[in-house]
């Protein structure tokens, strides 16, 4: 499964990098980084929040843009009226990188998302260090201990956690270990189907104080209006605004629809 070979090429680059920067190091840097941002604030501030993802690419759709420019995807944005903005650092799947969110977090002024398959203390680290606001935490890929480990760990660091379910167990998992942001992904992530009904099913077992975030597959005004009245606060959307010729009234149209 992608998904596997995902975790494994993960594992082996922590292995890799922990032989080139010192933990101490990276403490040091995340530190001496300004002060987070409020993301879990900027979910809850609007009848529908919006987090845009800058990404160039994905394992199940191969290269979605050729002519790359994450610094003014992310200022088309924020003219769009995002709340928040997720960027895709993964390298070998998605061809993103540490670098892509330092320009992001140079060009604008609201909370950011490091998107990326986290494993360990310290990849929480190199977000915060590199201007991160908040994390994102895949049940299907983390034990209920390191799940509310890392949430914690991250808490410590003044950053917000975005927990990710598929499932109504993996959302019961989050919900155990602490989290308060729950996103409900409508990708499979074993075999990459898209399936919108994910979201009301898994919606059911998320407290009414818990964001619920929908993710994956949104792309048109009508789609947000059906999560909507599944009760999502917030949604991610990533491929539809990538492809767009006019990302900032893309994302307008779509804010719209979840206000109505």
């Amino acid at each position: 499964m992608i998904l596997d070979d995902i975790v494994a090429r993960k594992r082996l680059q922590l292995r890799e990098e922990a032989g080139i920067t010192p933990l101490s190091e990276l403490e040091r840097r995340a530190l001496a980084a300004p002060a987070p941002l409020n993301f879990e604030a900027a979910i809850r501030s609007a009848d529908l929040s919006v987090i845009a993802e800058v990404k160039k690419a994905s394992p199940s759709k191969g290269l979605i843009v050729a002519d790359f420019r994450p610094t003014e995807t992310a200022l088309a944005y924020v003219e769009g009226g995002t709340d928040c903005i997720s960027v895709l650092t993964e390298q070998h799947f998605f061809q993103g990188s540490d670098d892509v969110l330092r320009l992001v977090r140079s060009a604008v002024g609201c909370p950011i998302l490091r998107k990326d398959f986290l494993l360990e203390e310290r990849q929480v680290l190199e977000a915060r260090a590199i201007g991160a606001d908040a994390i994102l935490l895949i049940a299907s890929i983390l034990d209920d201990a390191t799940l509310r480990r890392l949430f914690l760990f991250a808490e410590e660091l003044g950053m917000a956690t975005l927990m990710e379910a598929h499932t109504e167990d993996e959302a019961k998992r989050l919900i155990q270990a602490g989290g308060r942001i729950i996103g409900v992904n409508n990708r499979n992530l074993s075999t990459f189907a898209i399936d919108l009904g994910t979201f009301g099913r898994v919606r059911r077992v998320i407290p009414a104080s818990c964001a619920a975030v929908a993710e994956s597959g949104i792309h048109t005004a009508e789609d947000v209006r059906r999560l909507r009245q599944d009760g999502c606060d917030a949604i991610l959307v990533g491929e539809s605004l990538m492809r767009s010729s006019d990302p900032a009234k893309a994302l307008a149209e779509l804010k719209r629809a979840g206000a109505c």
